[in-house]
């Protein structure tokens, strides 16, 4: 009997620890495969999802996970033996916190809803569309089917009924939430509330220390190999080159539905990989400075004050529309809104004496608009955090 009742206390402290860590279990979609909708390696796509309850019931949040994009054969075949290529290798279960966080403390306008983290196996920022598949490398290109597949499930799981919903993401997934944001507008119902959070994912067409732009380049190859053109918003490729319809700030201008950005001036990932990309720095003089601000000479520290401008001047189509929201500090950062502590927690980052989680719920509702720029040092603002490295 005592052994038993050891057994009984040990499952308890296991089922409090599985909720409070917010782990919400893995969907396989599988009916998605007959439709071509498939990660890299041709497995099927997946999500999370916690249902809302009480007053969120009919209130979705469907949020897209990031990290990076792959640009050739040779790079995507490397994602598909992982989790980012391949839903076999995911883990079966994701805490939710932050903006999908459940608890009415640490998320009170949205811990209710329903939440889904979609997962991200495609390296196209969900919109690649290629019908081929070589029989050599075997990889599917299917970055936008994926994300119409689960869409459409949500759709057939209640989204059909929403009330208010919001598309968001991080860094990848945030550029998708741009890209695709006009798009889920039109699908929800017209009588619906429906907006778009992206988390780090206002990629700008920059210039790098060499005076070029070597994320035009990496982003050409991206678009080339998914075939993600067709994918793209008309309303920016009927206009531009479709390479560039991946940087928002020539997308958000012709954006009907209204957007909030969440975004670092000092951005630790596109510092790295817009400003200082290795294969632009021979000899590696910014090695350094690039992972540790605090490193960088004064000539270098000018440069990075230079981004940051760069970054002020591709914002302007979100800070000079009232309906939209911004987000924008002066952290070296990169994805800040997916922790409770970096969201709403008392250390986390503030501009104008606001938290992320705040500033965000009072645009959604319409309580009071939001567009704050912090000041404009990376060393200036003391509620930066260390460096997040969430993608």
């Amino acid at each position: 009997m005592g052994r038993l009742k050891q057994c009984w206390s040990s499952l308890l402290v296991l089922a409090v620890v599985v909720i409070g860590t917010g782990a919400v279990p893995i969907t396989y979609l599988q009916s998605a495969v007959a439709k071509g909708a498939v990660c890299l390696d041709g497995s099927a796509p997946a999500y999370h999802f916690d249902k809302g309850f009480g007053s969120g019931v009919n209130n979705w949040i469907v949020h897209m996970e990031g990290g990076g994009w792959c640009t050739d054969v040779a790079s995507c075949n490397e994602r598909k033996g992982t989790m980012k290529g391949s839903s076999k290798f995911m883990n079966k279960d994701f805490g939710f916190s932050g903006i999908l966080g459940g608890k009415q403390s640490t998320n009170p306008d949205f811990y209710n809803w329903n939440r889904i983290k979609v997962r991200y196996c495609d390296g196209s920022s969900f919109t690649g569309n290629v019908e081929a598949v070589n029989p050599a490398n075997k990889l599917f290109f299917r970055g936008a089917r994926v994300w119409r597949a689960v869409i459409d499930d949500l759709m057939a799981k209640g989204m059909k009924n929403a009330q208010n919903a919001i598309l968001s993401g991080c860094s990848a997934g945030a550029l998708a939430a741009i890209l695709h944001c006009d798009t889920f507008r039109a699908i929800l119902p017209r009588t619906a509330s429906v907006k778009c959070v992206s988390d780090a994912g206002y990629f700008i067409h920059g210039k790098d220390i060499t005076g070029g732009s070597y994320i035009e380049s990496y982003y050409s190859k991206v678009v080339a190999l998914h075939g993600s053109a067709k994918s793209l918003p008309v309303s920016c490729t009927s206009k531009m080159k479709p390479e560039l319809c991946f940087f928002p700030q020539y997308v958000v201008p012709s954006m009907r539905t209204p957007l909030f950005v969440i975004n670092a001036a000092f951005d630790s990932w596109q510092i790295k990989n817009v400003l200082a990309p290795t294969a632009v720095d021979k000899g590696k003089q910014w090695k350094n400075c690039k992972l540790d601000l605090k490193k960088c000479s004064a000539a270098q520290l000018k440069t990075v004050q230079g981004f940051r401008d760069q970054m002020m001047r591709a914002l302007s189509p979100v800070h000079s529309t009232p309906s939209r929201g911004l987000f924008l500090d002066s952290c070296h950062a990169h994805c800040q809104g997916g922790s409770a502590a970096s969201w709403s927690g008392d250390k986390g980052p503030q501009v104008a004496n606001t938290r992320i989680a705040k500033a965000v719920g009072n645009w959604f509702y319409g309580r009071s608009a939001f567009q704050k720029i912090d000041c404009p040092s990376p060393t200036c603002n003391p509620t930066c955090p260390a460096i997040s490295t969430e993608d």
